[in-house]
């Protein structure tokens, strides 16, 4: 398995670890890095974490990093790139609706919607506080025999609690090539594969519009995507949008203009924001 390591100066550990913690990473380890400390003020420390296998898949995510980072990957046995699963534990998303890792026993509780995931060589368990937050706002919005579209769908935490919860036929799209067998894999785990349709597809080449659109990925992208998203809401539909910070998303919010914002929620320093025409 491919390991991604990212040096940073030491100032910037934790703007750096939330990036990779947004791009949907299991873990993130922090190594002091010995060199002389004139390079920078505060040292350096590298950031190791996996992403699957594909060198390419990695090199697209490293180029939403600032310049002055470094990073390369390195091969690692897949035993030891698989510890955190022993850690792994169910995420709440509301009182009735928890995502639960596939090989973690689920609550025995009546009355629950239960996501199991397994996150395969994608990256996304969906306990990052922007997946916990973008989901339990398309829980509070959605209706029955909704259709929604998720962009960058990676395991397909919010597609298929989507369709749990009541969505007649869900579009699932992600530029990552391992997104496509991971979702439709979990979709089959959690029975609503005939509701669900996954693809390689860019937003550009989707036709038609949604009911409910979300996209949970970081604020350049959401600026570079915003006229098709726009486009892809309908008339009377809600856009849910994480992947941005709490206080800092009013460009993404200009972007998308003159769609208004009806509902935020905050985790964490992270924000979704919900928006109708």
């Amino acid at each position: 398995m491919l390991a991604l390591v990212v040096t940073v100066p030491g100032s910037e550990v934790e703007v750096a670890s939330d990036m990779l913690w947004a791009l949907g990473v299991m873990a993130v380890e922090e190594r002091a890095v010995d060199v002389d400390r004139s390079e920078t003020d505060d040292g350096l420390v590298e950031l190791w974490t996996t992403m699957g296998d594909d060198p390419h898949q990695v090199a697209r995510a490293a180029e939403g990093f600032p310049s002055r980072w470094r990073w390369h990957t390195i091969e690692v046995d897949e035993s030891v790139a698989g510890e955190w699963r022993r850690h792994a534990v169910p995420s709440w998303i509301t009182p009735d609706l928890v995502v639960v890792p596939a090989w973690v026993e689920e609550p025995d509780q009546p009355g629950i919607t239960v996501v199991r995931i397994e996150p395969g060589s994608t990256f996304g368990l969906g306990d990052h506080p922007t997946t916990v937050l973008t989901l339990r706002a398309v829980s509070g919005v959605l209706w029955p025999d909704a259709t929604v579209l998720d962009i960058g769908c990676g395991s397909g935490v919010l597609a298929i609690g989507a369709a749990l919860l009541g969505a007649s036929y869900v579009e699932a799209i992600d530029v990552a090539a391992a997104a496509v067998p991971t979702t439709e894999a979990n979709a089959e785990l959690n029975g609503v594969a005939a509701k669900i349709a996954v693809s390689n597809r860019p937003l550009a080449e989707v036709e038609g519009t949604f009911d409910v659109v979300c996209a949970n990925i970081l604020a350049p992208v959401l600026i570079d995507l915003a006229d098709h998203l726009r486009r892809v809401t309908s008339p009377s539909g809600v856009l849910v949008l994480s992947g941005v910070l709490e206080g800092a998303h009013d460009h993404v919010l200009d972007a998308l203009a003159p769609m208004q914002v009806v509902d935020r929620l905050h985790r964490e320093g992270w924000a979704a924001l919900v928006l109708r025409h």
